[in-house]
């Protein structure tokens, strides 16, 4: 029973964790933003004519440091919660900088926009909700026993192989032509540096419990992977960003990332063999839900959705146009075949009642 309480404990505190992180990267983005456009008022020059006068500015340096708080939240967040969890997540700091830079910025968000922030919001709790909430390993001896797993050797090797073939193979060849090279190669080794993450975070935990992590050497192949890894990450996640727009970055990168990290998370730490069968099913609804919210707020975020925009009939019943009109019937057969109009009906034929259709009228 304790041991229960426990795991829930942990599980809501990475869960915080994982929140605080969302909110404190997100709004580090506006807060950089907002330092470079002072400079940029002042005149000074901007950082992408190579000047550095953002390192005077108290702005930029605002944001630095909540976007140091947030990283260093989400890196707690795995040593507590499941990956499964944690990674999905991440999607919260989009939504965040999207809204304060409405806000802040004066940056519109239109109705797919607002759309996309709510159907975000809507997935990252219905992942909550359906999420392992008791963690497989708490130990680094356990880290150790799920590293030597046939099934993650397998995996592990199929990563480094593929990463291999994507860096010297594919992209020399159709990096620059293709976006999904380059996102591939970032997604597929990120899996790996979330579990480096997360054994990390264990040896951390462990650490403040008094044990002698530092003497096990575990923990230092852990950095060093961690390291490489993330050192690639950037690599190539820059020259995806230097090519290609970011909003088509951003939303393929989220997907493909957080997919082979639950694929790693699902064979590591075998979080989802103690999931029901409606709980796997509302975590893959979730995080389906979350990809299009992503979708939504990035994909059309440059167009400018107004009433002008909308199909004719729809403008017209916002104006007070046919919607308001009273309804006039077509003509029957009897005044077709010649009968006329009856005396002392109001209601005759015109060829304007007879072009009605849909909503929008044709006058002949």
């Amino acid at each position: 029973m304790e041991t229960d309480a426990a795991s829930r404990t942990d599980f809501y505190i990475g869960l915080s964790l994982a929140i605080s992180s969302s909110i404190f990267i997100g709004g580090s983005f506006i807060l950089k933003k907002k330092g470079l456009l002072r400079l940029a008022g002042r005149g000074s020059m901007r950082a992408g004519q190579g000047g550095h006068a953002y390192l005077k500015e108290w702005l930029w340096w605002a944001g630095l440091i909540s976007m140091g708080a947030g990283e260093a939240a989400n890196f707690a967040a795995y040593a507590f919660a499941p990956a499964t969890l944690v990674t999905p997540l991440g999607a919260l700091s989009v939504l965040v900088s999207a809204v304060l830079s409405s806000y802040f910025l004066n940056e519109r968000l239109n109705i797919h926009g607002k759309i996309g922030c709510l159907l975000c919001i809507l997935g990252s709790t219905v992942m909550v909700i359906h999420a392992p909430q008791e963690e497989e390993v708490d130990s680094l001896a356990v880290m150790a026993e799920k590293l030597k797993d046939p099934g993650f050797i397998v995996f592990a090797v199929c990563i480094v192989v593929s990463s291999l073939i994507l860096i010297f193979v594919a992209a020399p060849r159709y990096g620059q032509k293709n976006v999904l090279v380059y996102i591939l190669i970032c997604s597929v080794i990120g899996s790996l540096s979330v579990s480096c993450v997360k054994g990390l975070g264990i040896g951390i935990k462990e650490l403040f419990a008094g044990k002698p992590v530092l003497k096990d050497p575990l923990i230092w192949v852990l950095l060093v992977c961690l390291v490489g890894c993330i050192s690639t990450q950037i690599n190539y996640l820059n020259k995806a960003l230097d090519i290609f727009n970011t909003s088509i970055v951003t939303p393929i990168y989220y997907v493909f990332f957080t997919t082979a990290v639950m694929s790693c998370s699902a064979i590591l730490f075998k979080e989802w063999h103690r999931m029901a069968a409606d709980s796997i099913v509302g975590t893959i609804s979730g995080f389906l839900t979350i990809i299009l919210g992503i979708f939504l707020l990035h994909a059309f975020k440059d167009i400018s959705f107004t009433w002008d925009t909308l199909p004719l009939f729809l403008r017209r019943g916002q104006r007070g146009g046919p919607w308001g009109q009273p309804y006039v019937p077509l003509p029957s057969q009897e005044s077709l075949s010649g009968g006329g109009v009856r005396a002392g009906s109001s209601k005759g034929y015109s060829p304007e009642s007879s072009n009605r259709r849909n909503g929008s009228v044709v006058t002949t």
